[in-house]
């Protein structure tokens, strides 16, 4: 969206109101190669919309690639050892010879300030400015400059650096393996049963207060136990404390379903934009 409006041709539109001169501003663009010729020559001169606009698009996509670094310093942290990063991508500490740092991702939420920073700046340049040219509007070059290049570079670590990473799944499987993770599962069994969703919600809250009281895990109360507050309780409740079939039964449209997942990455997989890594060429 953001590059279609990049493709008007300003030039022809003078200091503000065109020229007195014969200027064929269409041969112009079609030499140049534009998809169309600015219809207004004020705006084009007073407008960095376009600009803004490409910065809002870099705050957005560094807004993003900073929440996934927060991500990724926490599965990587001591207290939930999912993943460790490459080597590459990280350093130890100057004090604790046992610890390695994601720098990287930290690196990337550190930038993530520096991109909103430059919208935040040609934002400010442009809120005063009387119509049309000012040469206040100078500083949009160099926000806009700074911004890709920021974003670039960190996409050009990103990308490495995710291939880098281990996956310790056994550590993440029994993170996933709390049955009260599933509670809302057994909820939704009841839906399915027929039970409204408001006294669904409210039986299974008092099941897991009952398990609570009593010391035990969803998994460890027994049938009797939870027919007390769950009457509608079968056998087939106590199979939902399962992670994998927990994941399995999401198997709705853009749901954790591996079928699901495997269609999403197939998807994607298939639009123009996402490059083979094998000859950098656009997967059509």
């Amino acid at each position: 969206d953001c590059r279609a409006r990049f493709n008007a041709l300003p030039l022809g539109s003078g200091a503000l109101a065109g020229s007195t001169l014969p200027i064929d501003r269409e041969f112009v663009r079609e030499q140049l190669g534009f998809r169309e010729v600015c219809r207004n020559s004020m705006d084009a001169t007073a407008d960095r919309d376009y600009m803004i606009e490409l910065l809002a698009g870099l705050a957005i996509t560094m807004m993003h690639l900073s929440r996934m670094s927060e991500d990724l310093v926490f599965w990587m942290s001591q207290e939930a050892g999912w993943i460790e990063l490459g080597d590459a991508f990280c350093t130890g500490s100057s004090l604790m010879p046992q610890k390695k740092n994601p720098d990287m991702c930290e690196l990337t939420r550190g930038k993530a300030g520096r991109v909103y920073g430059a919208l935040v700046a040609l934002l400010s340049v442009m809120k005063n400015l009387p119509l049309c040219y000012n040469r206040d509007m100078q500083e949009d070059k160099q926000q806009v400059f700074d911004a890709m290049d920021t974003v670039k570079l960190v996409l050009a670590v990103y990308a490495p650096m995710m291939q880098s990473i281990t996956v310790h799944k056994d550590r993440m499987l029994a993170a996933a393996s709390d049955p009260s993770l599933m509670a809302t599962d057994l909820a939704e069994w009841l839906v399915q049963q027929g039970v409204p969703f408001r006294q669904a919600h409210h039986r299974v809250g008092a099941f897991v207060a009952y398990a609570k009281k009593h010391g035990k895990t969803l998994a460890q109360v027994s049938l009797e136990e939870m027919r007390k507050t769950v009457p509608e309780a079968t056998e087939e409740c106590l199979k939902l404390w399962s992670p994998e079939n927990s994941v399995k039964l999401r198997n709705t449209f853009g749901g954790t379903a591996p079928e699901q997942v495997r269609a999403q990455v197939s998807f994607w997989k298939q639009q123009p934009f996402v490059v083979d890594p094998e000859n950098s060429d656009p997967v059509v």
